[in-house]
Parts: C-alpha cells; sequence; structure tokens
C-alpha cells in the first residue's frame, strides 16, 4: 500500500498497482490531455488508469474527472466523451456530467467559432454514492413566498399547496465558475513552472461534496499539489502521484506550507 499524505514520484500506471482494493474515498483528478499543455512530453495509458481508479475506489466512492478537448483540424476530438464511456464500461455510474466555466477565459484567435471557456467535470460513482454535502448559494427570492395555480387542483385544500415560502438557500447547479490565473487559481507563486493549475477553489467544492472528514483523497496526477493542499486543509488523508520531479517538488513545498484552518464548511459561488 502506497503511504498516506505523500506525494509519490512515479508512474500512475504503476503506482496505483501499490494501492489496496477499495479503498479510496474520492479521487479529484485533471489528466494531461490531447496535447493542450506541455507537460514535460509525458504521456499515459488512459484504459489502464480508469482500471486501477474502479479497482482502488470505494464501494460508493467518486472520481471527479477534469477534462476537456482539443480543436484539431476543425473538429473538436471528442477525447472527454470518449473516456467518460470508457469508465462507464468500468463500471462506474456517471453520476453527473459538471461544467468547470472560466470567467476570465482568454481569446483563442479562432475566427469562426466561440472561445472556449470551460471544461468538463465528470462526476463517477461506484454504486450509489456514499457521501452528498450539497453546496448551497443564495436564493434570488429566498424568504417569500412563491405563489403557484394549477387548474386540476380546485379543491382549497389542495389549492393552498401551491403558496410555499422560498428557502434562503438553493443547492448550486452543476455548473461551477472560477478565476483562473496568477492569484486567482492559487496564492502560491512559486507554482507558476506548472502549466496547468486548477483552482483551488474547484478542489475544495468538490472534496466538500463529496467526501468527509478522515475519508482517503487521490489524484493520480497531482501536478502541483492542488488537490492534495486542500485535502490537508479540509482534514482528509491523501495520496497523490506525479511523475515529473520538479512537480513534486512544488507539491511538497505546499503541503509543508503551515495551513490554516480557515477552509471548512459550507461553501458559495466562487
Amino acid at each position: 500500500m502506497l503511504e498516506v499524505n505523500k506525494v509519490h514520484q512515479g508512474d500512475s500506471t504503476k503506482l496505483l498497482k501499490q494501492i489496496d482494493d477499495n479503498v479510496i474515498d474520492l479521487t479529484v483528478t485533471s489528466p494531461p490531455y490531447d496535447n493542450l499543455r506541455d507537460y514535460k512530453g509525458y504521456s499515459f495509458d488512459f484504459e489502464i488508469i480508469a482500471k486501477e481508479l474502479y479497482r482502488v475506489t470505494k464501494d460508493g466512492g467518486v472520481v471527479v474527472w477534469v477534462v476537456g478537448d482539443a480543436t484539431i483540424k476543425g473538429s473538436e476530438t471528442g477525447t472527454s466523451f470518449k473516456q467518460a464511456l470508457f469508465f462507464i464500461e468500468c463500471g462506474f455510474n456517471l453520476h453527473d456530467t459538471m461544467i468547470y466555466a472560466k470567467e476570465n477565459y482568454m481569446p483563442d484567435g479562432i475566427l469562426n467559432r466561440y472561445c472556449n471557456g470551460f471544461e468538463y467535470m465528470f462526476v463517477f460513482s461506484k454504486g450509489k454514492i456514499n457521501t452528498f454535502n450539497p453546496l448551497t448559494i443564495p436564493s434570488k427570492f429566498g424568504g417569500k413566498t412563491l405563489h403557484r395555480t394549477n387548474s386540476k387542483h380546485n379543491h382549497s385544500a389542495r389549492h393552498k399547496e401551491y403558496h410555499k415560502p422560498v428557502g434562503k438557500e438553493k443547492k448550486k447547479s452543476n455548473i461551477w465558475f472560477y478565476k483562473i490565473g496568477t492569484n486567482c487559481s492559487t496564492k502560491d507563486k512559486f507554482t507558476n513552472d506548472h502549466p496547468a493549475i486548477f483552482p483551488e477553489q474547484l478542489a475544495k467544492d468538490h472534496i466538500l461534496s463529496w467526501s468527509k472528514k478522515d475519508d482517503l483523497i487521490l489524484d493520480p496526477f497531482a501536478g502541483s499539489g492542488t488537490t492534495l493542499k486542500i485535502a490537508k486543509q479540509l482534514n482528509r488523508k491523501f495520496i497523490g502521484i506525479e511523475i515529473e520531479k520538479s512537480y513534486v517538488e512544488i507539491a511538497e513545498r505546499r503541503l509543508s506550507q503551515n495551513i490554516l484552518s480557515e477552509v471548512s464548511g459550507n461553501s458559495s459561488h466562487n
């Protein structure tokens, strides 16, 4: 079994085999995809990774797979959906197809299509989900009474059912918005050597949603250690795997910082 609360340098296709069956509560990761970024020339065998993730995930556990598609010769590759379908073949349920929307996306210079401002966040579950802590946002009409009429219900007692107060909060939608880039994804400026850091808030929101204190969190493409850092902040255990030594060093530096306990409880729209 790989040591817990550590980032391990090596190939995920090999190191995942050292994790016991059915021990991981939640995986939050973003693999290198479609050569959209330069990951030091590394590639990975997706099908081996997907099968290993199914094996190591607990019954009721979750995998959050953040991925997008390149556009080649005028056509998107569809890699994201091909991977989602393979996860289903492995035995996972496709619990939710979520969107990671980038508030400050960069223009892409392509004249005949809209700028790409999002990535997919596929949420896979191994059977019925064990943990769901829904994040909420303020309801626009919170505290007011919602009046609805229905011609099928003329009886006064039934009609009253359609006059209900609106709750002050509601569950977030499955489209999550984040600012990205310098001082937005993280305040750790020494992470700039990594080409594709996803926002700390994104990791926080998923870890809060799908896990609880002392659960074991995995990131098999740990990169600069965002998932691991937030798991530690939220009092979860973690295992990270990263093949590139310089990224492991960044992750270890982030994990060695004095992490404050300010990250707790619910989370609002970021």
